[in-house]
């Protein structure tokens, strides 16, 4: 099958989207074996860092380009179609056309290739302001800072903080 950003981006959310991209490949299993060195070299250059550029400003930073899960940490762009030595001695079209290419995180990556979707970041929780300085929420008296009662914003449970 030959993936590709058009049809990646047809499905709506992170799940859906890693089952698109995700490689029945083993974490034993050769991809360049002796011929590693094309890789690395391929990695290394200018044009590949400049299409790299291109991919993550397309996708806003953001994991499988879905633009409610940004990725924090570093970005990786990922082949959707695996590269062989082939591709790379003979600059196919799958090397550096961004219709081939996806900003994932490191944990995404790794899914994609050994893992399942476990993996995969779980829903974003947006910080807010103060949300960890309990002085600055009006808590001031010592009991209520040792033992401090708030709303998960994720899961609306009650949590309790004991400090």
């Amino acid at each position: 099958m030959d993936r590709c950003y058009s049809e990646l981006i047809k499905y709506d959310n992170v799940e859906d989207r890693f089952n698109y991209c995700k490689l029945e490949q083993g974490v034993a299993d050769e991809t360049f074996g002796y011929e590693r060195y094309l890789n690395q070299v391929f990695y290394r250059s200018y044009e590949w860092r400049e299409i790299k550029r291109k991919v993550i400003l397309r996708d806003n930073g953001c994991e499988l380009g879905v633009k409610d899960y940004p990725i924090m940490g570093r970005i990786i762009v990922h082949h959707l179609n695996p590269l062989t030595v082939y591709d790379i001695e003979n600059r196919t079209k799958h090397l550096l056309d961004p219709e081939y290419l996806i900003s994932v995180s490191l944990l995404t990556h790794n899914a994609i290739h050994y893992g399942t979707k476990e993996l995969l970041p779980q829903d974003y929780i947006p910080r807010t302001p103060d949300d960890t300085c309990l002085w600055k929420r009006g808590v001031t008296n010592e009991k209520e800072i040792r033992s401090y009662v708030c709303t998960d914003s994720r899961t609306k449970r009650k949590v309790v903080i004991s400090i």
